[in-house]
C-alpha cells in the first residue's frame, strides 16, 4: 500500500489559517483519489475533501465547502489541504488517506474506499 505521511498541524486561532500537506510513497501518486478526513474526540471520523487522480475534479463536505481548499502535486507525491477561516469546532486530528477504489462519484466520500491511511496530524484552534 501507499504510505502516507501529514505534516502541519499546530495550535491556532480562531478566523486564522493553516495548510496541511500529506506525503505519498509507496505507489503510484498519479492513480489514486486522495482525501482528507478528520476525527475530534468522542466523535466519528468526518470527511472534508477529496481529489481526483489527476487533480482535475474537487469535492467537499459542506461543514468546510468555501473555507477549506484541497488540492495535489503529482510531481512532488504530495496532497494539501488549506484551511481558512478556522473555527473552534474544526479542532481534531486531520487524516490524509489514498482511494484506489473510486468506480463513482460517491466514492469519494466513503472511507471504505479509503485502504492507506497516515497517522494524522493535530490541529487545535482556540477561540
Amino acid at each position: 500500500q501507499v504510505q502516507l505521511v501529514e505534516s502541519g498541524g499546530s495550535l491556532v486561532q480562531a478566523g486564522g489559517s493553516l495548510r496541511l500537506s500529506c506525503a505519498a510513497s509507496g505507489r503510484t501518486f498519479s492513480s489514486l483519489a486522495m482525501g482528507w478526513f478528520r476525527q475530534a474526540p468522542g466523535k466519528e471520523r468526518e470527511f472534508l475533501a477529496a481529489i481526483s487522480r489527476s487533480g482535475s475534479f474537487t469535492y467537499y463536505a459542506d461543514s468546510v465547502q468555501g473555507r477549506f481548499t484541497i488540492s495535489r502535486d503529482n510531481a512532488k507525491n504530495t496532497v494539501n489541504l488549506q484551511m481558512n477561516s478556522l473555527k473552534p469546532e474544526d479542532t481534531a486530528v486531520y487524516y490524509c488517506a489514498a482511494n484506489g477504489n473510486v468506480y463513482a462519484v460517491g466514492h469519494y466520500r466513503d472511507p471504505v474506499r479509503y485502504d492507506s491511511w497516515g497517522q494524522g496530524t493535530q490541529v487545535t484552534v482556540s477561540s
